[in-house]
């Protein structure tokens, strides 16, 4: 939608490293990142910078009212739209570092999904490193973590840091096949088991 991109450019403007991109996601790299969210069941499924929703329409479209869904969201223009958008989704507009206590304030015990739509490349290593613990903190022990990465990205620095994060925390990493109808193209990571 032209009005979600045009939000998300101007809010990537303002804080590139809190935004992360210049555009919102497309439904294909949004069909990847979510395919862990179980089509049965009452799941509780967490989003993390879901900006202006293109994995929250997806993880509410495989729930099809089942369980839970909470996304938190930092940037108050987008967390405001999303709520609009989106009256199913419990919306926070708050920091996904204090992950656990969000969920102990609605009764939730541990997500069984955690779909992360955060730009991990463009932290630095502390942040990276608290923000990855509050993921898994909030983990079931059988419960699936994914998130993506841009393929220019690839080479930098922090984002290999954050691959050996991902390795270190979780007992399985399976990277996607790219997703070149994506701008920028992107790949996903699909994560299980934490460790805690």
């Amino acid at each position: 939608m032209a009005h979600d991109s045009a939000l998300f450019f101007g809010q990537f403007l303002r804080d590139p490293i809190r935004v992360g991109a210049f555009a919102p996601s497309s439904w294909r790299l949004a069909r990847s990142v979510c395919a862990p969210v179980p089509e049965r069941g009452e799941p509780v499924v967490v989003e993390l910078g879901p900006g202006t929703g293109p994995f929250t329409a997806e993880i509410q479209r495989r729930l099809a009212g089942r369980g839970r869904h909470l996304a938190v969201e930092l940037n108050a223009p987008m967390a405001a739209l999303l709520a609009a958008r989106f009256p199913r989704v419990d919306v926070v507009h708050g920091d996904a570092a204090e992950l656990s206590g969000l969920l102990a304030e609605r009764g939730l015990g541990q997500a069984d999904v955690v779909v992360s739509g955060l730009p991990w490349a463009a932290f630095p290593a502390a942040l990276q490193h608290r923000l990855m613990e509050a993921v898994v903190s909030a983990m079931s022990p059988a419960a699936a973590f994914t998130t993506f990465s841009y393929v220019h990205a690839i080479p930098l620095g922090s984002a290999r840091r954050f691959r050996a994060l991902l390795a270190e925390r979780f007992e399985e990493v399976v990277p996607s096949r790219t997703v070149w109808r994506n701008a920028p193209p992107a790949f996903v990571f699909h994560a299980r088991r934490p460790r805690v």
